[in-house]
Protein backbone atom coordinates (compact mmCIF):
# COMPACT_ATOMS: atom_id res chain seq x y z
CA UNK A 1 0.00 0.00 0.00
CA UNK A 2 2.84 2.82 0.51
CA UNK A 3 4.03 2.21 -2.70
CA UNK A 4 0.64 2.68 -4.06
CA UNK A 5 0.43 6.03 -1.97
CA UNK A 6 3.38 6.86 -2.80
CA UNK A 7 2.95 7.10 -6.84
CA UNK A 8 -0.42 8.89 -5.93
CA UNK A 9 1.20 11.81 -4.12
CA UNK A 10 4.06 12.12 -6.96
CA UNK A 11 0.82 11.79 -9.63
CA UNK A 12 -1.31 14.29 -7.30
CA UNK A 13 1.79 16.78 -7.27
CA UNK A 14 2.42 16.67 -10.27
CA UNK A 15 -1.03 17.68 -11.23
CA UNK A 16 -1.03 20.48 -9.19
CA UNK A 17 1.93 21.93 -10.11
CA UNK A 18 0.31 21.80 -14.00
CA UNK A 19 -2.76 23.19 -12.95
CA UNK A 20 -1.15 26.27 -11.06
CA UNK A 21 1.49 26.77 -14.19
CA UNK A 22 -1.46 26.91 -16.50
CA UNK A 23 -3.42 29.40 -13.90
CA UNK A 24 -0.53 31.44 -13.53
CA UNK A 25 -0.67 31.66 -9.64
CA UNK A 26 1.74 33.03 -7.33
CA UNK A 27 4.37 30.33 -6.14
CA UNK A 28 3.82 29.94 -2.59
CA UNK A 29 0.10 29.04 -3.79
CA UNK A 30 0.98 26.67 -6.23
CA UNK A 31 3.24 24.92 -4.02
CA UNK A 32 0.32 24.58 -1.52
CA UNK A 33 -2.42 23.39 -4.37
CA UNK A 34 0.23 20.86 -5.19
CA UNK A 35 1.09 19.66 -1.89
CA UNK A 36 -2.75 19.59 -1.29
CA UNK A 37 -3.28 17.97 -4.63
CA UNK A 38 -0.48 15.06 -3.52
CA UNK A 39 -1.91 14.21 -0.16
CA UNK A 40 -5.52 13.78 -1.71
CA UNK A 41 -4.57 11.73 -4.63
CA UNK A 42 -2.55 9.98 -2.12
CA UNK A 43 -5.44 8.46 0.04
CA UNK A 44 -7.22 8.30 -2.92
CA UNK A 45 -4.46 5.36 -4.58
CA UNK A 46 -4.06 4.02 -1.35
CA UNK A 47 -8.00 3.32 -1.15
CA UNK A 48 -8.24 2.26 -4.44
CA UNK A 49 -5.48 -0.34 -4.00
CA UNK A 50 -7.31 -1.55 -1.26
CA UNK A 51 -10.30 -2.22 -3.29
CA UNK A 52 -8.21 -3.69 -6.27
CA UNK A 53 -6.24 -6.50 -3.60
CA UNK A 54 -9.66 -7.14 -2.54
CA UNK A 55 -10.94 -8.00 -5.51
CA UNK A 56 -7.87 -9.90 -6.36
CA UNK A 57 -8.57 -12.05 -3.89
CA UNK A 58 -12.27 -12.70 -4.23
CA UNK A 59 -11.37 -13.78 -7.68
CA UNK A 60 -8.65 -15.93 -6.48
CA UNK A 61 -10.75 -17.62 -3.58
CA UNK A 62 -13.76 -18.22 -6.34
CA UNK A 63 -11.39 -19.85 -9.18
CA UNK A 64 -10.14 -22.31 -6.27
CA UNK A 65 -13.56 -23.25 -5.18
CA UNK A 66 -14.82 -23.66 -8.91
CA UNK A 67 -11.66 -26.10 -9.64
CA UNK A 68 -12.68 -28.07 -6.38
CA UNK A 69 -16.23 -28.03 -7.20
CA UNK A 70 -15.46 -29.20 -10.91
CA UNK A 71 -12.90 -31.67 -9.38
CA UNK A 72 -14.76 -33.28 -6.24
CA UNK A 73 -12.53 -36.08 -6.14
CA UNK A 74 -9.04 -34.47 -6.73
CA UNK A 75 -6.03 -34.14 -4.07
CA UNK A 76 -5.96 -30.55 -2.45
CA UNK A 77 -2.75 -28.97 -3.65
Amino acid sequence: MKKMMIMGGFIGFGIGVVTGLVNEITWPALFLRACVAAWFSGLLFRWWGRVWISGLKDSIAQAALASKSANPGAPAK
